[in-house]
């Protein structure tokens, strides 16, 4: 929201898929800040329902973004309650990090299916919705492994890869029906649930050094000095989102801090 109490977004229907915890709730709560009618969207009901709960105007629905059934009833559950759907936010995913060698066939393609293969299935219900209103956006949160190989992170960094391919190909096609595509770049969010809950144990584990060497590795790596926030990347969603980007369509936008410029 502007200075002088603006919400850029005012009126438009958005669905977050990752939505209960870290990243995807503020995302979900800077969007409800922005005007949107929100459609909090997580394989946890619960702490969805919590999230929910703490919005203006929102609803909850349970979904596993590779379930084909559970994506295509939560785009229904947005058009039947709002009417329509202006903005999906892609943002469910996961992240197994370890060598190649040592990853089980299951680890690797769970990891495809539900960063690669969940996003395809989102964006799929999403523009069925948006064509025959001839506006929408689709933006996909992404990251730096999606535009540079990533150690011991082999999973992680192809699905991502794939993304950005999805994303290109998708503002190619849906163009003509004025629905734009693009995808957000984050850095590392180190303060995040993810880092804190678990990549800082993988990634120590994998690189033979401690929780706080990671750390310290991680933010020497970035010449701004400081990890990525949640803020960070809720602005350029918004901005995305907003008119105020109707030029842009087919773009990966890094918010790195630097780390990351190509």
């Amino acid at each position: 929201m502007s200075q002088n109490g603006y919400k850029r977004l005012e009126g438009q229907v958005a669905i977050v898929t990752g939505a209960a915890q870290g990243l995807g709730e503020a995302l979900a709560q800077r969007l409800d800040k922005e005007g949107c009618k929100v459609v909090v969207a997580d394989i946890n009901l619960e702490k969805a329902q919590q999230v929910a709960g703490t919005l203006t105007d929102a609803i909850t629905v349970k979904v596993d973004v590779t379930n084909e059934e559970d994506v295509e009833n939560m785009v229904k559950a947005a058009v039947d309650k709002y009417g329509k759907l202006d903005l999906l936010v892609a943002n469910a995913g996961i992240l197994i990090a370890k060598p190649v060698v040592e990853f089980t066939a299951s680890e690797w393609k769970k990891v495809i299916d539900v960063n690669l293969f969940g996003y395809f299935l989102c964006a799929r219900a999403a523009a069925k919705a948006m064509i025959p209103n001839r506006k929408g956006n689709i933006i996909q949160i992404n990251s730096k492994s999606g535009k540079k190989g990533s150690y011991k992170n082999s999973a992680y960094a192809s699905s991502k890869f794939g993304g950005i391919g999805l994303t290109q190909s998708l503002a190619l096609e849906l163009a003509e029906y004025n629905i734009r595509v693009n995808a957000i770049c984050p850095g590392n969010l180190l303060d995040s649930p993810l880092w804190v809950n678990s990549l800082y144990e993988q990634y120590a584990r994998n690189q033979g050094i401690t929780v706080e060497e990671v750390r310290q590795k991680y933010l020497g790596q970035v010449p701004l000095g400081r990890g990525c926030t949640y803020e960070d990347v809720a602005n350029v969603m918004v901005f995305l989102a907003s008119d105020e980007s109707s030029y842009m369509t087919g773009q990966a936008i890094n918010v790195t801090g630097g780390q990351e410029m190509r």
